[in-house]
């Protein structure tokens, strides 16, 4: 065994017993300081380089491993070479001030308008009347649809004092208050339809049994939680054949891509969504520009060969 070796040897020995990691987390660890060992091969360890690392990382980049593979390889080697500046002289951690690439963001799914549209007008059971959960059901996911509510928002709203009443909405101005996240106040549009169905609602709407003045009330006559939300608009997904999986975002997401695509005022996407940063907001136009690319390869005859 090569005195380098022996090293990463020894750091090993020191997670396994007096860190008491696990033989699994070990055994991860000598991989990457394996990796290490190759790619500095020929330089002991004081020699190692903060170039030599970057040359490491981008060697993995280039091997199209994860970001966070990679984060994960550098975390070892910079407690490896952290320890071992405790058993010999080195001149820094070469490994410090390097760091893996940014992962890519994760866009939110978003539904196309016709799946949007058939998901939130549709009935579970069309073939027969509508009852009292299914009129819940079509007013929640209308409201979050037109409004692009939070689940949270949907499940705090109140209804007003007066049955038919709903205190929080201008209906001539076809707009609401809502309160957000830190309590902020915002308005929200609401459409034509999702005001229907509030209105189909409060003609069946009982009574909350819990003190609350709450729009909408679960089975047990308490006000809806975000679960109870999650689960229904779930299960509705699958009722009327929606191909992916569908949770309360998702039609948020789906409210801001499409008003997104139709007027391209982000800054009035942000105020819909009640995002204190615009860069909240800014990952829609990457939705957009999908939308866009789409409609580019579909159309233009240069496009990608059919």
């Amino acid at each position: 065994m090569s005195a380098k070796a022996d090293w990463v040897a020894q750091y090993l020995a020191q997670l396994r017993t007096q860190r008491k990691l696990s033989e699994h987390t070990v055994l991860n660890y000598g991989r990457d300081l394996r990796e290490l060992l190759a790619g500095t091969e020929g330089k002991d360890w004081p020699a190692v380089t903060h170039a030599d690392i970057r040359r490491l990382a981008a060697a993995m980049h280039g091997r199209a491993l994860e970001p966070r593979s990679i984060a994960r390889r550098l975390s070892a080697w910079r407690g490896f070479f952290k320890w071992l500046s405790f058993q010999i002289a080195l001149p820094g951690n070469p490994v410090e001030g390097v760091r893996a690439p940014k992962r890519a963001k994760i866009l939110p799914k978003a539904l196309s308008v016709d799946d949007a549209v058939h998901l939130v007008g549709s009935d579970a059971r069309a073939h027969a009347e509508p009852d009292a959960a299914e009129l819940c059901n079509r007013a929640m996911f209308e409201l979050m649809y037109s409004s692009g509510l939070r689940v949270s928002e949907l499940a705090g709203l109140d209804a007003g004092y007066a049955r038919e009443a709903l205190g929080w909405i201008d209906r001539a101005a076809g707009e609401a208050v809502v309160t957000g996240k830190g309590n902020k106040m915002r308005r929200v549009p609401v459409g034509s339809h999702a005001l229907a169905a509030l209105d189909a609602w409060l003609t069946v709407r009982p009574a909350p049994r819990d003190g609350s003045n709450a729009l909408f009330v679960s089975s047990r006559g308490t006000r809806i939680s975000p679960r109870v939300v999650q689960l229904r608009l779930k299960a509705h997904a699958l009722q009327v054949g929606t191909a992916v999986d569908v949770h309360p975002h998702v039609l948020r997401h789906s409210f801001a891509s499409h008003v997104l695509q139709s007027s391209g005022d982000l800054r009035a996407v942000q105020e819909m969504l009640g995002h204190a940063s615009i860069a909240s907001t800014q990952v829609y136009t990457a939705l957009d520009f999908q939308h866009l690319a789409k409609v580019y390869d579909q159309a233009h005859p240069r496009a990608k060969s059919k």
